[in-house]
């Protein structure tokens, strides 16, 4: 099946409070058009220096979310222009990505990244350090980020009662953090869901998710690894 059919065979299911972020890493320029022509313009990328690139590159409508975890170092080279920064998991992220926003005089919406996966492999924020993150000082100091969201990944797994357990942890996260509202956090979107999960993810509360194998395909060492978007 072709990329304009797969993106628009899960357009067609999803609900319409739904964001859908097709992820084109690693995907070649004809792919990203391809998925471009069908009306699609919110992308998500795992490295920053590949994400340049391609925004170098490619139609400057696009908006493109950086879903991978960062290197502070990194960040000054998308800050002028990334729509959405999903893993922030740690204050010393937030300052820089606050220091490299107010340079080029914008304000970058993040998303919190919780841990609820069993891996130990996955990075997050527990919700007790969430909370101490938003009540620092330092962070409400902070004038050139939004926090607009919380993001988490699940186990890869095909035990569906894991998946709800893990996903259902975060929406109740999601409810718990949603009271603290400050100038620079207002919690509106609940990313979580990806190829294999999505559908659960959805029951479970969430309005953004992350799909990139069944749009553009399976890379071979996703295959090996066991790993999808």
């Amino acid at each position: 099946m072709s990329i304009t059919k797969n993106l628009n065979k899960i357009k067609s299911i999803l609900p319409e409070e739904v964001t859908l972020v097709a992820v084109s890493k690693t995907k070649p320029f004809p792919d990203i058009l391809e998925a471009y022509s069908t009306g699609h313009r919110i992308f998500g990328e795992n490295k920053v220096q590949e994400m340049v690139a391609k925004y170098e590159d490619l139609p400057k409508d696009i908006e493109w979310h950086m879903i991978g975890h960062i290197q502070r170092n990194k960040v000054k080279y998308m800050a002028s222009f990334v729509s959405l920064i999903h893993a922030v998991d740690s204050l010393r992220l937030l300052k820089e990505i606050n220091k490299q926003a107010l340079k080029c005089d914008r304000v970058i919406n993040c998303l919190l990244q919780i841990k609820i996966a069993s891996e130990e492999s996955k990075f997050g924020l527990t919700e007790e350090s969430a909370i101490a993150l938003l009540n620092a000082d330092e962070f409400k100091s902070f004038q050139n980020i939004k926090i607009v969201g919380l993001m988490g990944m699940a186990t890869f797994t095909d035990n569906k009662e894991q998946l709800q357990k893990e996903f259902g942890s975060l929406k109740n996260v999601f409810e718990n953090l949603a009271g603290l509202k400050t100038e620079n956090f207002l919690l509106e979107t609940l990313s979580m869901g990806m190829s294999d999960d999505f559908p659960i993810a959805i029951e479970n509360g969430s309005n953004m998710i992350r799909v990139g194998s069944s749009i553009f395909g399976r890379r071979a060492c996703m295959i090996n690894e066991g790993m999808s978007e």
